[in-house]
């Protein structure tokens, strides 16, 4: 339970800093691209460090290894800090502290989901920890926006990074308490090019794994990177402030909180590529209604819907992936998918900037929506057929920090 604490805190922290950073840099700019190019340069770096990071958790004791990430991560949130609170604030320094951000998450995320099988003393107690680290990433996305629009509002965005550097001491703390087994090095002679390279090829030969990053991918690159332009609807459309910046992105994770529930509360067997299905054009439809409605109580059940389909995007495809891998390929399979979630989301956050800047916040999310509908309608054959081998386990990896 230590370590879970840690790491809820800490989740929290990362979500205040998050809106934050993007809510600073479009009240300096007030440029979509400026936003998405901010996005780009704390997750593409985790594509980019993905493999290296991946091995470094295999080969290297993961306790150290969090440690250290979570030191200069806190490190990196009180420099935004000191920046923001002094007044040199400038948008340079916030891309590359980003991009530091992104380097350490490449090596953080592999190391701290392995370091679960760790701390978990029964392999039967493993699922539930799994959902259990599932559960606090979606309550962390709820409650980390809108505390941190509270926060922005009334002390600044300098206390909203000061807070997260805390939270960073929360992890390095519970990680000292707690007594794991001995580090025993791990010898390998393998290349991690021709282990990769089998990983892509495994993936080809199989057609269901193989559909289901192709879609995710699509998905990532072409509509999830929606929440780019969250600050144009606050400030332009809504005319509020950071306070309604933080709701905006507090209504998507109540939506996605229900997501997760309503998907782990499923029975062993359920047709989960039929929900994903429903669930992918209940994004499209509320990103579509979301995008269109002047009132801004309509507009966050809409934003909820949105939420609440994007949610299933990373978690269906996880669970699946895991089950139809074969053991020895688990590993490298989910690797895979993760780089089509960090490699497409930044690009795609790029592309919902430069796009927003020339037809406006509201046509680019309308267009993403409708874009849901079409890329659900495109596999619609892949996600109706259910898969032999497919049962709703709860084992899986959250894509949220």
């Amino acid at each position: 339970m230590l370590y879970f604490f840690g790491r809820a805190v800490s989740q929290f922290g990362t979500w205040m800093q998050r809106t934050a950073v993007v809510w600073v840099v479009y009240s300096m700019t007030h440029s979509a691209l400026l936003l998405g190019i901010t996005i780009f340069a704390e997750q593409f770096p985790s594509f980019v460090f993905s493999i290296p990071g991946g091995v470094a958790a295999d080969r290297y004791n993961r306790y150290t290894l969090i440690k250290i990430t979570q030191a200069i991560s806190m490190a990196q949130a009180v420099l935004l800090a000191v920046l923001v609170i002094t007044g040199h604030t400038t948008v340079w320094a916030i891309l590359l502290l980003s991009v530091l951000l992104g380097i350490i998450n490449a090596f953080d995320i592999p190391a701290r989901q392995a370091l679960i099988n760790d701390v978990v003393a029964s392999p039967d107690d493993l699922p539930n920890a799994l959902s259990l680290s599932t559960a606090t990433a979606s309550l962390a996305q709820l409650l980390g926006p809108a505390l941190s629009g509270i926060v922005l509002s009334v002390f600044g965005a300098g206390i909203c990074f000061l807070l997260n550097a805390a939270s960073f001491g929360a992890v390095i703390v519970s990680l000292l308490l707690m007594k794991l087994p001995a580090y025993e090095p791990k010898r390998t002679g393998k290349k991690i090019a021709a282990d990769f390279g089998e990983g892509f090829a495994y993936i080809k030969n199989n057609r269901d794994i193989g559909l289901m990053v192709v879609m995710l991918a699509a998905v990532s690159l072409l509509v999830l990177p929606y929440n780019t332009v969250i600050p144009v609807f606050a400030k332009v459309v809504f005319k509020g402030d950071a306070s309604t910046f933080g709701y905006i992105n507090s209504f998507i994770g109540i939506g996605a909180v229900a997501g997760t529930i309503f998907l782990a509360s499923r029975k062993p067997g359920v047709h989960l590529k039929r929900i994903l299905f429903i669930s992918t054009l209940l994004m499209g439809i509320g990103l579509i209604c979301f995008s269109q409605v002047k009132s801004f109580p309509l507009a966050m059940l809409f934003a909820a819907i949105a939420g609440y389909g994007s949610i299933a995007q990373f978690t269906i495809s996880n669970i699946m992936v895991q089950s139809d891998a074969a053991p020895h390929m688990r590993g490298r399979t989910m690797g895979i998918l993760l780089m089509a979630i960090f490699g497409m989301m930044p690009l795609g956050s790029v592309l919902t900037g430069a796009v927003s800047e020339h037809i406006g916040a509201p046509a680019t999310v309308a267009a993403q929506g409708v874009i849901a509908v079409v890329v659900a309608l495109l596999f619609v054959k892949f996600l109706t057929r259910r898969s032999a081998k497919l049962t709703l386990k709860t084992e899986g990896v959250s894509v949220n920090n």
